[in-house]
């Protein structure tokens, strides 16, 4: 995962992106689709940069020559997309999956949440590290949590709900993932 190419040696390590046109999954009818690979920096960069591409920014009060900022928060968003790439069970043979909807973000890491942990656990911030070599990634992944050295502490869900709290966590233990819905608003 440190590698310049893992997914030479990890198949696996890779984040399979797609956006549609509707609310709704279809196997041909997609407004962009992806595989991203490289160095987990990349990955993630290249997912933000995905998500980011994919949704409304709105102007608000910015002149109308400004980009506008993207309709769900960035450090929603980056929180989300490092916890799927650090936390997610690496000897599940699956790549993270990023799904842009015209009403959701689904952000789908395999495997479900480990040991004792539970959905309200981890909304109240307790972490239990699957990837301890992984959990390391926070600090060369550049985004706000990393960069205020608080990338490890369990905090990550937290600030995301706090950001945006029309997010929906399932730990789908029978289907051997962790699946983050983040809801757009319709305008």
């Amino acid at each position: 995962m440190f590698a310049k190419n893992p997914s030479l040696r990890l198949p696996a390590f890779i984040v399979k992106a797609i956006a549609f046109p509707g609310a709704k999954f279809h196997e041909t009818d997609y407004l962009d689709s992806r595989d991203i690979t490289g160095k987990i920096a990349d990955i993630f960069a290249q997912s933000l940069g995905f998500v980011l591409g994919n949704i409304r920014h709105v102007q608000g009060d910015q002149g109308v020559n400004a980009s506008g900022r993207p309709e769900l928060p960035r450090i929603a968003l980056e929180e989300i997309i490092a916890n799927a790439l650090i936390h997610r069970d690496y000897f599940i043979y699956a790549p993270v999956k990023v799904f842009v909807f015209s009403d959701r973000v689904e952000i789908i890491s395999p495997g479900h949440l480990p040991n004792n942990l539970t959905v309200e656990n981890i909304k109240r911030g307790n972490s239990n590290i699957r990837n301890p070599q992984a959990s390391h990634a926070t600090k060369i992944l550049h985004y706000r949590a990393s960069a205020s050295g608080i990338g490890n502490s369990g905090s990550g869900i937290i600030r995301a709900l706090r950001a945006h709290p029309d997010i929906d966590l399932e730990d789908d233990r029978a289907g051997n993932r962790f699946t983050v819905t983040i809801w757009r608003k319709n305008d």
